[in-house]
């Protein structure tokens, strides 16, 4: 994946703008999350867990499904990614974070070099905005909505009328 990058996200089976999909045997909602190649559109790694489970604890097991040789450009996720394990996570592949930081969010003491990235794109959000940041970074290209219309695009039979 060279010059590449992950985007993280998630999508409900029936087009809902949310993260669980389906239901599991004991009738609890299931969160699917996905790393998608901006660049190809393919879902380089999934992770099924159940809603209840946090949104971040999953992102060092989704970049653990991408070849160690594999370069991964950017990965960007929505701010319930904002935490020291996933930032550290992407930092150690040698990626670029491209996450908004939580809105009460504060600085991180600079003992690695994820908090000192971190800091980083706080900064930057405190002085220039975050809507800026977000078309600086080209953020929204995570867009869910263009990833649903692939899902549909390629669930969609043809149906073909024979004489």
């Amino acid at each position: 994946m060279a010059n590449g990058g992950l985007a993280s996200t998630g999508c409900k089976a029936d087009g809902e703008p949310c993260r669980a999909i389906g239901l599991s045997d004991n009738g609890q909602r299931r969160n699917v999350h996905l790393a998608i190649s901006p660049a190809t559109s393919d879902i380089r790694a999934v992770e099924f867990i159940p809603s209840r489970d946090g949104d971040s604890p999953v992102l060092p097991d989704l970049l653990g499904q991408i070849p160690a040789g594999e370069q991964i450009g950017t990965v960007t996720a929505e701010g319930a990614y904002d935490t020291r394990r996933c930032h550290k996570a992407i930092i150690e592949r040698d990626a670029v974070p491209i996450i908004p930081i939580r809105k009460n969010g504060r600085i991180w003491k600079e003992d690695c070099p994820a908090a000192r990235d971190r800091n980083d794109t706080l900064r930057a959000t405190r002085y220039y905005g975050r809507a800026f940041w977000k078309r600086w970074t080209r953020y929204h290209t995570r867009s869910r909505i263009a990833l649903m219309n692939r899902f549909n695009a390629l669930g969609t039979a043809e149906i073909l009328r024979v004489a």
